[in-house]
């Protein structure tokens, strides 16, 4: 039985989470994910039905098999369907305490803007890329 495509929410002006992006597109040649931005369409309508703030989301959102998963669960998540050799840095952020680990990932995703820079727009995808974008 064929699986949905895991869908990632990401802040589309952010420089850190286009980095995210960039990653997951360089690594994910399965194509296991979608991409969309919290400032499209699908993106604000995938963040409102999991509980987040699509006008200011403090997480990136991962959605698989219809469940939502946010803060280091989402990150670790996204690692686990990669596959390899992320499945190390996965168990380690899984073994981590979440009382510590996701307060810490929090205190980035507020301060992401002052921390990493802001863009103008959000984040184009490349032609051959368009495809795994949602918006």
């Amino acid at each position: 039985m064929a699986h949905e495509p895991a869908v990632v929410v990401f802040d589309g002006v952010c420089v850190l989470c286009s980095r995210w992006v960039d990653f997951i597109l360089r690594h994910d040649r399965a194509g296991r994910f979608r991409l969309a931005a919290m400032q499209g369409r699908h993106g604000r309508a995938l963040l409102a039905a999991h509980g987040l703030s699509p006008d200011d989301p403090a997480s990136l959102l991962l959605v698989a098999d219809g469940v939502g998963h946010i803060d280091t669960a989402a990150i670790a998540g996204v690692l686990q369907r990669l596959g390899g050799p992320w499945r190390i840095p996965s168990a380690l952020l899984r073994w981590t305490p979440r009382w510590f680990a996701d307060p810490a990932y929090r205190w980035v995703a507020r301060h992401r803007y002052r921390l990493f820079g802001q863009r103008d727009a959000c984040r184009m995808p490349e032609p051959a890329e368009a495809w795994r974008f949602l918006d």
